[in-house]
């Protein structure tokens, strides 16, 4: 047997490729694109991919800003809570004063002078 004798079955390249039924014709673009049109097309999709970052960067930050006011006011807020307190112990000890047995047995003086300085 020589090298040129062919085998009977023929497989093309077509039929291992493809399946059945399916199209084998590739789509060709009438429209050629240069490498500046390339180059720009590359260039607007980073400023995009760019823009849409700076704009998750800033919500980020938003809520930094919202953070920090809402500390400010958690700040004042403990501020005015213990100035009430302190209000609260200084009535409360007035009335408990006022209210002892040493307190009700006292008098109320005659007259009061007063030092002028």
């Amino acid at each position: 047997m020589s090298n040129n004798t062919r085998t009977a079955q023929f497989t093309s390249r077509r039929a291992a490729s493809y399946g059945r039924n399916q199209n084998t014709t590739r789509f060709a673009s009438a429209v050629k694109l240069g490498p500046v049109t390339h180059t720009v097309l590359v260039a607007l999709m980073i400023t995009v991919l760019g823009l849409i970052y700076l704009t998750q960067a800033t919500r980020a930050t938003g809520y930094d800003y919202t953070a920090a006011s809402v500390d400010a006011k958690i700040a004042e807020l403990t501020t005015q809570k213990t100035d009430l307190e302190v209000e609260n112990a200084r009535l409360t000890a007035l009335q408990t004063v006022q209210s002892s047995s040493v307190a009700k047995t006292m008098s109320t003086p005659s007259e009061t002078h007063y030092l002028s300085e």
